[in-house]
């Protein structure tokens, strides 16, 4: 079958999805026969998007046998969308080096935390619901990743923040749920104000140079932003200004500073709604359309230094939450904070392909570890807090082995899938230093994040595997005794290893983050091994205008030799401390805190972010609300309540008036009129002789009055 068919009907890739939704969800919603069915429904979805999966590598296969050339602008279009004025979109699909990487992460590990889902989610009452929910979360996300223009990409984008909402909610009985997806949705909806800002604003831009412009496709924009250089506002580059908007936008979806505190609370949801979170869908989205939209910030120098800035910052930042969190979802929630500010750090050096491939390589070490997480759960029956855990390896062997390759690929170990993406963007921050003086700041703060995750991570692993189960318990306060663990209830039981539906995703995963790193290897070790790096030449055709992080072939820098020496030796030494002080040394954490419990307390409590938004800004605006209820009561309602009675009060003496002089003049006419009639009728008595007696009267009248 030639390559060709899956070009045609790449329409399957986001529709198949969709289309298990709407099975489902009809099922659910209307109650028929089959939505009851949990072999049913899981089966459906997880069809569909493995169908997707197949379309997908049919794509990739396709643009494969094709020349670098070729490779960028192939449209696959459905039908005319939108028409306004001289502005066209259609409904097409763009199917590039950049959207097939998406698509096969977004349907590949989507896929495997589908089948997760079966075993984890089999005891849950709405687990039709639950698959019809992921369905669509995949259809969004892979309408955001294929559309050819920025309106379909739009769709995408709040299709993804609707989803996040759906499930971040789905068990919104338990209020803190509900909570934490009303609060995913808020906060991006702040970053989307600013996102549709920026690209109004850029169409603004375009028209202003040209009035008859007309399109709104990637490739279309890609030819000509560079007309826009040198176009300013108040003294600002344009382009700058619209890079920095979108770049809100994006740390709204990707949980940047400041917008990142929905992504800890999206816990609440079920953990593969994590997985698909944290992994393949909805937090990669902003790092994509900074990708996506590369030929802006490109020629935005000033939007690639606060990109980077905010992700070095962001990097830093979730890291050292992470010493302290309890919740085994906790530290991987701020980890995955942690490791979308490498990304950002990445895009921000103009090395896009090395800001993408972590987005590849993280999806597959974060997707494993999530679900290694829900193993842990169910395995523990649903407790989420490390203290009341330990010694697991022992009964959840799989779980361990594979929680703990993904552990040493986020780590950043050689030759581990997150070293070769990691290091690639902590070089292209060190060499940027030598144009830009600040990344070298930027590259300081990303390695002490590096070093920061290895230890959090291994604490992780020790407090979760190693010691002995609940050794720790005494340490919780009774204030969190029952805080820690999904809403399925709280038992004692003998932990126990997940179903196999689970442990093959787990095991797939672990895989690739064991392997996934060697298609990327780069150009300073490629050159010592002799191969290339198959990644970022994949990508060259979509950032032609960047260097993608590319750099001359051949050439050998000792002293990039020497950061990666640097990087991996103090990830060593971080594993080796969080082993050393979580097994061996376990009272010099309890001493640490003991001698800075303010410290500690500020790590722990997440630095009070949440707590200072709810003061300057949450509580302000209820205060703004029920200021402005107030008045709409007491001036707005009581004017219009006064008009009211004022006008009903005129009513009433109108009527008075109306009822008493009016119609009283009229009803006394009619009846005068109707008296005199009825004694006026006494005279028509049908009698000639009383007739003649009137007349002769009437004459004798007029004759006595005439004398008179």
């Amino acid at each position: 079958m030639s390559s060709e068919i899956f070009i045609q009907y790449s329409w399957v890739i986001p529709l198949a999805p969709l289309a298990g939704f709407l099975i489902n969800g009809a099922g659910v919603w209307f109650k028929l026969p089959y939505g009851r069915s949990k072999a049913f429904s899981s089966t459906v979805a997880c069809l569909a998007i493995f169908i997707s999966f197949v379309f997908a590598v049919g794509v990739f296969w396709h643009l494969l046998g094709l020349p670098a050339e070729e490779r960028y602008g192939l449209t696959r279009v459905l039908y005319p969308w939108l028409q306004i004025g001289h502005l066209k979109a259609n409904a097409a699909f763009l199917l590039d080096p950049l959207s097939c990487v998406m698509m096969l992460i977004i349907t590949g590990v989507g896929f495997l935390i589908h089948v997760y889902s079966v075993g984890y989610m089999a005891e849950d009452p709405s687990f039709p619901r639950f698959f019809t929910y992921l369905n669509l979360f995949c259809f969004a996300m892979l309408l955001l990743v294929m559309g050819d223009n920025l309106f379909m990409l739009f769709i995408g984008w709040e299709g993804v923040g609707l989803c996040s909402y759906l499930l971040i909610g789905f068990w919104f009985s338990h209020k803190p749920n509900a909570t934490a997806g009303m609060k995913a949705f808020v906060v991006n909806r702040i970053g989307d104000f600013a996102f549709m800002i920026g690209v109004m604003l850029l169409f603004w831009a375009l028209y202003d140079y040209d009035p008859g412009y007309a399109t709104v496709t990637f490739k279309d924009l890609h030819a000509v932003a560079h007309h826009l250089q040198g176009v300013t506002i108040g003294g600002w580059p344009i382009l700058a200004i619209v890079g920095i908007l979108l770049f809100i936008g994006a740390t709204g979806k990707s949980a940047q500073i400041p917008l990142y505190v929905w992504l800890p609370d999206a816990m609440a949801g079920p953990t593969p709604v994590s997985a698909l979170i944290h992994a393949a869908t909805m937090v990669t989205a902003g790092v994509y359309m900074i990708g996506r939209m590369n030929f802006i910030y490109t020629l935005a120098p000033e939007a690639l230094i606060v990109v980077a800035t905010v992700g070095a910052f962001t990097a830093i930042f979730a890291a050292t939450i992470g010493f302290a969190q309890n919740d085994i979802k906790k530290v991987l929630a701020y980890s995955t904070v942690s490791q979308l500010g490498y990304m950002f750090l990445g895009m921000g050096t103009g090395a896009y392909a090395a800001g993408i491939f972590h987005l590849m390589t993280h999806a597959f070490f974060k997707g494993c570890l999530f679900l290694g997480s829900g193993s842990v759960i169910m395995g523990m029956h649903h407790e989420q807090d490390m203290r009341r855990m330990g010694g697991l390896r022992k009964y959840m062997p799989v779980t361990y082995w594979t929680f703990l390759l993904a552990t040493i690929a986020i780590c950043g170990i050689f030759p581990f899938s997150g070293f070769f993406s990691k290091d690639e963007i902590l070089w292209k921050a060190f060499e940027s230093g030598g144009h830009q003086p600040w990344f070298y700041v930027l590259w300081g703060l990303g390695l002490a994040g590096a070093m920061g995750t290895a230890f959090y991570m291994f604490r992780a692993v020790a407090m979760t595997f190693f010691g002995k189960l609940g050794e720790r318990a005494h340490e919780i306060p009774a204030s969190e005794h029952d805080a820690h663990h999904e809403p399925h209830g709280h038992e004692t039981h003998v932990p126990h290893e997940s179903p196999k539906s689970m442990l093959f995703a787990l095991v797939v995963l672990a895989l690739l983050s064991v392997v996934g790193g060697l298609v990327g290897i780069p150009y300073a070790l490629g050159h010592f091994f002799h191969l290339p790096n198959y990644f970022e030449h994949w990508l060259e055709p979509v950032f032609t205008l960047g260097h993608g992080g590319t750099e001359a072939h051949g050439e050998v820098h000792a002293i990039e030799y020497f950061l990666m020496a640097l990087s991996v030796s103090l990830a060593g030494l971080s594993i080796f401390a969080a082993l050393l002080l979580y097994t061996k040394r376990k009272e010099i954490p309890d001493r640490f805190v003991a001698r800075f419990p303010r410290l500690y307390r500020l790590v722990l409590n997440k630095y009070y972010v949440d707590e200072i938004y709810d003061a300057l800004i949450v509580q302000n605006l209820l205060r703004l609300n029920n200021f402005l209820a107030a008045f709409d009561s007491i001036v707005i309602d009581g004017f219009v309540n006064l008009t009211g009675r004022i006008t009903r009060a005129f009513a009433k003496v109108s009527g008075f008036v109306d009822n008493s002089f009016v119609d009283g003049t009229v009803n006394l006419v009619a009846d005068a009129t109707l008296g005199a009639g009825s004694q006026l009728k006494k005279l028509q008595t049908g009698r000639i002789q009383n007739y003649l007696y009137a007349v002769m009267a009437g004459v004798l009248v007029m004759m006595i009055w005439k004398l008179l």
